[in-house]
């Protein structure tokens, strides 16, 4: 985790986000949505690897309706960097998923982005980019 000229409580912060991110994929994995939309910013712009976006509503209806599907996930962290009431984590998303129907492997690099918001830590962005072969 970076920590560059931080307040003390920067590594409890950074753990509450860390909990945050592994209890939002889990609650995915295991088709917890009201779990997953209570931890998302009512403007959440979701990015999928393919590169199309949804809301937090559109992502949830597909969700759902079985149109995303996942089996397992993976997410290691290299980092949490914050800036006062912003937090964004940088890692991977490795993931098991079945989307549109199809069977798929994702392995991506990702960034995720939470604001505090009146006191709560909310999703507001991810984006998530494949990663080439042999990089």
């Amino acid at each position: 985790m970076t920590q560059h000229n931080r307040p003390n409580d920067v590594t409890g912060m950074q753990a509450e986000i860390l909990k945050l991110e592994a209890k939002r994929y889990q609650a995915v994995v295991d088709g917890e949505f009201d779990v997953f939309r209570s931890l998302c910013h009512p403007d959440l712009v979701y990015t999928h690897s393919d590169g199309s976006r949804d809301s937090v509503d559109s992502y949830l209806d597909k969700c759902r309706s079985g149109f995303y599907v996942y089996h397992q996930v993976d997410h290691p962290v290299d980092e949490v960097l914050l800036a006062g009431d912003t937090a964004v984590v940088v890692g991977q998303m490795n993931a098991s998923i079945t989307a549109g129907g199809k069977r798929k492997q994702l392995v991506n690099n990702s960034i995720a982005v939470w604001v505090k918001d009146n006191g709560t830590w909310l999703l507001l962005a991810y984006q998530p980019t494949p990663c080439l072969a042999g990089s």
